[in-house]
């Protein structure tokens, strides 16, 4: 853990961090179904004997674009500070001091404010009012 982010810094993160998670959430649903089409294209063709076709290349493709995408934002969390818990819940940690020790700040999608920590080995479950 390189970086601690008081309250005032995590929040001044807010806006960019939805950003970032919409377009995650986004794109993750289409890769999951590419994923599922491209397992059932290729079972299919070594099924019956074929070599793997276009249409499987072509969504192969479009995965790895998607993927490649979503690494990236990925990547731009971690160069903010804070860390991604989850695409599909939008939960953002910040390493943060209290009483004087490293806890989490946390943070989900959909939350006007930070309002909650935890401590650094537990999660969303045992999260705590600030």
């Amino acid at each position: 853990m390189s970086r601690t982010f008081t309250l005032e810094e995590a929040t001044a993160q807010l806006p960019r961090l939805r950003e970032i998670l919409m377009e995650m959430r986004k794109k993750k649903p289409r890769i999951d179904e590419l994923r599922r089409e491209i397992l059932a294209m290729t079972r299919k063709a070594t099924g019956n004997g074929h070599l793997v076709s276009r249409d499987v290349r072509d969504r192969q493709k479009e995965a790895r674009e998607f993927i490649e995408r979503l690494n990236e934002l990925g990547e731009a969390i971690k160069e903010i500070g804070c860390e991604l818990k989850g695409v599909e819940q939008g939960l953002i940690d910040f390493p943060s001091e209290r009483e004087g020790r490293t806890v989490y700040l946390c943070w989900k999608l959909g939350e006007d404010t930070i309002a909650y920590w935890h401590e650094l080995d537990t999660g969303f479950g045992d999260r705590q009012a600030l």
